[in-house]
């Protein structure tokens, strides 16, 4: 396996296919421009960007090299590689055995570089599974299907039913919103989307004295340390008190007072809606006029209104012809009332005074309209009586499509960036969305997005000391207030952890990793295997794949409840597409996805499963043994690794 990148995703990624997949990895890592060719004249760079790769796997002598060598490869099995080059190129990929890779994960965060590189590797090596990390959604599409096809071409007797060759395109955004979002709010459902499924997972809150409501089936029992300040907070260092990924039913009846994540229903996937571009960017109705002046039209019209019935009642005229004489009196256009009864003429003063009256109104509607019209294009500032909303701090590439799910949850958000030229400001400026724009760092920015009557903050920037300062600012205006952290370092993340437990003991503190989040799906995909979606439970993560039954020792010929292994992986639902259980019985398709715990499992079946890490891997067959099971991840994702060897180059 090779990982191109220099980020937190690429060693990431990296260290889960070495650690949790046992695959032997190589990791392209761009080098100085001025940097030696030989390895005896490299500098520490490598080593230091590595450096939470190489902690966790050099604590002691490497067991990677007692495995053995594998064929052809001449690097023991389970060994991690560091290959520095300035760029992708042909000679990096040669050096880095791309003719003889597996796989290949592009995760730099230039799309741009991602795209070269792919088309290389593809022309390489056209058997090459490829994993790309592209943000653009749209050209992302195009792209695995241009690549698919120049690997038909190289080698016409490619099956393109098999994984090999495949070119999967993600989004360590995309696959990071959810769980981010989820975390800002307390009671979100988690949709994960499978095929024409969607599983929605919940957050059931502990019961006094009860075990949790299990739902359709308890995908995880939450951490029993989250009031204690000292504690790890959900990693596996929390041990028996941490959270437990796909108890058992004891396991379960035993977690008295304990919160869970339950399958709260499965429903089928509609078809995908057209985006509404048009309906999205057209000015709304109601910001038109303000409040007040809509209720200043509803009262002229009310006035208008009785006094056409009091001139009907008074003169015996037609209710029509007399709203006509009504609203020509009001406009000032008709003929004085003459020689008319005493009740017609007060009731003609009356109009005139109401059309005084109405005559600001109008010149205050044009005025407003006006402003409207000019302001469309223009952010929204905070409403002065909002509250219970989100402050979303950052609008990059990771902020916008959390604001984007936010919005679509219909969570009311107020967004506070530094860049106006930012990413997400015009998605901000197209959705409507109340915006800052200004230094969080600086006094009243965040008083401006209303932080004082918000229900939570999520900090979102890439930078650690930004988003510390933005929850110690919220926090001392709100002491309660529920705040989300995206943190990098690990130590970092852990002691800012335990002190904001202990100085607000009552409030919600979270903190998330996008490369935790991300990774196993990236992990998965270059593994063949595409994750459909990933549910993190506190700092540890759920994933959803589908797995075929034919030839799988594992799930061939066992029942629903034989193929269940606590804490590993779990059957919960056939997959709806296309080729899955075409011998399933007459009451599986009845229900269309649920499977009774006594039903079969044959070579036709394509199944749901949810899986911890390590469990996937042993679905695969390619799980390193050594090692806890789903081994722990910090609150930015760090956590202990196994003993194997690690062994860098320049190239």
């Amino acid at each position: 396996m090779i990982v191109c990148g220099d980020d937190a995703l690429a060693h990431r990624l990296a260290r889960e296919l070495h650690e949790v997949y046992g695959e032997r990895v190589t990791l392209l890592v761009p080098a100085p421009p001025a940097a030696p060719v030989t390895p005896a004249g490299r500098t520490g760079r490598a080593l230091a960007l590595f450096g939470r790769v190489t902690a966790a796997v050099t604590r002691t002598t490497g067991v990677g090299a007692a495995a053995g060598t594998a064929d052809g490869a001449g690097e023991p099995a389970g060994t991690l590689r560091v290959v520095e080059s300035a760029e992708a190129d042909d000679r990096a990929l040669t050096d880095a055995g791309v003719e003889r890779a597996a796989a290949l994960a592009l995760v730099h965060e230039d799309d741009e570089a991602n795209i070269r590189a792919a088309l290389t590797a593809r022309r390489l090596n056209p058997r090459l599974r490829l994993v790309i990390r592209l943000y653009n959604r749209k050209l992302g599409q195009h792209l695995e299907t241009l690549l698919d096809q120049a690997a038909a071409v190289a080698e016409p007797g490619l099956d393109p039913e098999k994984a090999d060759a495949a070119t999967t395109v993600l989004s360590d955004a995309d696959t990071a919103a959810p769980g981010l979002a989820a975390a800002a709010v307390a009671g979100t459902s988690k949709v994960v989307q499978a095929g024409g499924l969607l599983f929605h997972a919940v957050d059931r809150p502990p019961r006094e004295g009860q075990a949790p409501d299990p739902g359709l089936c308890t995908l995880a029992l939450l951490s029993a340390t989250a009031g204690d300040p000292a504690g790890c907070e959900g990693s596996e260092r929390s041990g028996d008190a941490g959270p437990r990924l796909l108890p058992d039913d004891r396991t379960v009846a035993a977690a008295t007072g304990r919160a869970a994540v339950t399958l709260e229903a499965v429903t089928a996937a509609g078809p995908a809606l057209p985006a509404a571009r048009l309906a999205a960017s057209a000015l709304p109705v109601g910001s038109l006029f303000s409040r007040r002046l809509r209720w200043s039209f509803g009262g002229a019209a009310a006035a208008v209104l009785a006094l056409a019935l009091a001139l009907a009642f008074t003169t015996g005229d037609h209710p029509l012809h007399a709203a006509y004489l009504t609203l020509l009196d009001v406009f000032a256009i008709g003929d004085p009332a003459v020689g008319e009864p005493a009740g017609r003429q007060l009731l003609q003063i009356l109009a005139g005074f109401v059309g005084l009256l109405l005559l600001p109104v109008i010149v205050a509607a044009l005025l407003e309209g006006l402003g409207t019209f000019r302001t469309a294009t223009a952010l929204r500032r905070p409403p002065r009586g909002l509250s219970g909303h989100v402050v979303l701090l950052g609008l990059g590439k990771v902020g916008t499509r959390v604001l984007a799910r936010l919005r679509r949850l219909g969570i009311p958000v107020v967004c506070v960036e530094s860049d106006p030229e930012a990413r997400g400001i015009a998605v901000a400026r197209r959705l409507r969305v109340p915006t800052v724009v200004g230094d969080v760092t600086e006094e009243g920015v965040l008083e401006a997005a209303r932080i004082h009557r918000a229900h939570a903050l999520l900090a979102l920037t890439s930078v650690d000391i930004t988003n510390l300062e933005a929850a110690l600012s919220a926090r001392a205006v709100t002491p309660d207030l529920r705040v989300v952290l995206r943190l990098y370092d690990d130590d970092f993340a852990t002691a800012v952890f335990r002190t904001l437990r202990t100085a607000h003991p009552t409030a919600v503190t979270r903190s998330r990793s996008v490369s935790h989040l991300a990774a196993p799906a990236f992990a998965g995909a270059m593994m063949g295997r595409q994750v459909l979606g990933a549910v993190p439970v506190e700092r540890r993560v759920l994933l959803f794949a589908a797995v075929d039954v034919a030839a799988h020792p594992l799930l061939d010929g066992r029942t629903v409840a034989d193929a269940f292994v606590p804490g590993a992986w779990r059957v919960i639902a056939l997959d709806g597409t296309a080729g899955a259980a075409p011998r399933a019985g007459a009451a599986d398709r009845e229900r269309g996805w649920r499977l009774r715990p006594e039903r079969v499992l044959v070579p036709g079946d394509r199944v749901v499963v949810a899986a911890t890490r390590r469990g996937l891997a042993e679905l695969l067959g390619r799980g390193a043994r050594n090692g806890p099971l789903d081994g722990g991840d910090g609150a930015a994702g760090g956590g202990d690794g196994v003993d194997n060897s690690v062994r860098t180059e320049a190239g």
